[in-house]
């Protein structure tokens, strides 16, 4: 006979992994989107789009553009978070995947600038930002839906699936350009129209993404705080009011992260082996694949020791490998054969996802709930911005200027070297509740220059 207990944990372990697999695979698609326009940028828009300007200067504005997009991230996260703290989650999350795919789509049928000249870098540019505005916004969403669905000793883990849709999104976006420039439509079909097939794909991908994700049920955190009518009017004012120094901490334990990340997912690296190096570009996107495996791997692994060792030592843990890693990265790159590209990104993608699988859970952690969607939203979005808006521009400008690519290991070092200051100044808040009726405890206690919070002091005690 089944216990009205038994069955509730069975509704609840069976709900937790909707809600997992809709976070997974509504991330991927979004990241898919966004980084496939980050290889294009490398592959084929400085050819498309801005020629006219020479081959270095072309590859600074394509490079560019990716970095402009994420200007326009916090106008995504102040949306969403206002209104994912004041009408829910799970609409944000609906409402930016639709946005994502429908920019993206428009991409793949875009004119290039042989066809109508400076209209089609605009029309690229515009593009671009929408995907800036979705990508700010459905981070936070994301991982709120995750995180509040989840038992307190599982949040590490819970959190860290979002966060592998970012890998999985880079593994698809590689996957099917080499596909497209290996197979599909190589030489210089790819650049007449093969690039444009994975953009168009993402229509597909959106329809799956809309079901998968309409399919799940409101986080309980909000449920509760609706039911009582408890929402905040003005999120993000009260966000800045009480709470500004945690979203500066918090920008800063990202950025780290964020510029070594985009050293791939921004396409430089891409860039590199396939210009100065003169590698084949279906075999460096074929190694930005396995990379991406590696990378999906040590988020997960991340995760699970964010739940086991707590958030902060897995991040600290995370950085101290990026730091050794920075210089030795082009080291094996600059060998020039395939062998030291994939040993340089596998090797690099370890820290990737040690410093990237913790990140939803403590995020979710550090803010309080009324202001919580808004919180984690903005810190993303502003860490996004200082760190990897323009690595891949900083990259190829102090490349061109210096000739070597020490100089791009030394700025990666300082990112993360920041990331590391920003990790110390943060508490460990496993155990802390993250509903309503704790906002108090919420609220105090986040840095290590307050008193510490009393129901998340035993587990960071442990960590």
């Amino acid at each position: 006979m089944t216990t009205p207990g038994a069955a509730s944990a069975r509704s609840s372990a069976a709900n937790q992994r909707r809600v997992a697999f809709a976070t997974i695979i509504g991330t991927t698609i979004e990241w898919y989107d966004f980084f496939i326009y980050a290889t294009g940028a490398a592959l084929v828009f400085a050819e498309l789009f801005f020629k006219p300007a020479g081959n270095d200067i072309a590859l600074l504005l394509s490079f560019a553009t990716v970095g402009i997009s994420f200007l326009f991230r916090p106008l995504g996260a102040f949306l969403a978070g206002h209104f994912g703290d004041v009408i829910g989650r799970r609409a944000m999350l609906v409402i930016t995947l639709i946005l994502m795919g429908a920019a993206t789509t428009l991409i793949g049928v875009l004119p290039t600038f042989s066809q109508v000249g400076m209209a089609a870098p605009i029309l690229l540019l515009l593009l671009r930002i929408l995907q800036g505005v979705s990508a700010g916004g459905e981070w936070g969403g994301a991982v709120l839906m995750a995180v509040e669905h989840a038992p307190n000793h599982r949040r590490g883990l819970a959190g860290a699936f979002p966060q592998l849709g970012v890998p999985l999104g880079m593994l698809l976006a590689s996957g099917v350009m080499a596909i497209m420039t290996g197979l599909v439509s190589p030489g210089r079909a790819f650049l007449e129209w093969g690039w444009r097939v994975p953009f168009l794909l993402s229509v597909v991908l959106i329809v799956v993404g809309y079901f998968v994700r309409r399919a799940v049920e409101e986080s309980p955190v909000f449920a509760e705080i609706a039911e009582r009518g408890q929402q905040t009017k003005v999120p993000i004012v009260a966000l800045f009011r009480k709470h500004w120094h945690l979203v500066v901490l918090a920008s800063l334990v990202f950025v780290g992260n964020n510029a070594a990340g985009y050293m791939t997912t921004g396409g430089f690296i891409q860039g590199y082996a396939t210009g100065r190096l003169k590698m084949d570009s279906t075999a460096v996107l074929l190694a930005a694949t396995v990379a991406s495996a590696m990378w999906f791997v040590s988020t997960l692994v991340a995760g699970i020791l964010a739940d086991r060792i707590g958030r902060k030592a897995t991040y600290l843990i995370g950085f101290v490998f990026q730091a050794l890693m920075v210089f030795p990265l082009f080291w094996f790159v600059n060998i020039g054969n395939l062998g030291g590209l994939y040993a340089g990104l596998v090797l690099f993608s370890i820290g990737l996802g040690l410093t990237y699988g913790p990140q939803a859970a403590w995020y979710s952690e550090i803010f309080p709930a009324s202001v919580r969607f808004s919180g984690v939203s903005i810190s993303y979005a502003i860490g996004a911005i200082l760190g990897g808006a323009f690595a891949p521009t900083i990259a190829q400008a102090l490349l061109q200027e210096t000739g070597t690519t020490a100089a791009v290991s030394a700025y990666l070092l300082v990112m993360t070297i920041i990331s590391i200051a920003a990790v110390l100044m943060l508490r460990d808040r496993r155990g802390i509740p993250l509903g309503p009726d704790h906002e108090a405890e919420q609220a105090t206690g986040a840095t290590v220059f307050g008193p510490r919070t009393a129901a998340a002091a035993p587990e960071a005690a442990k960590a």
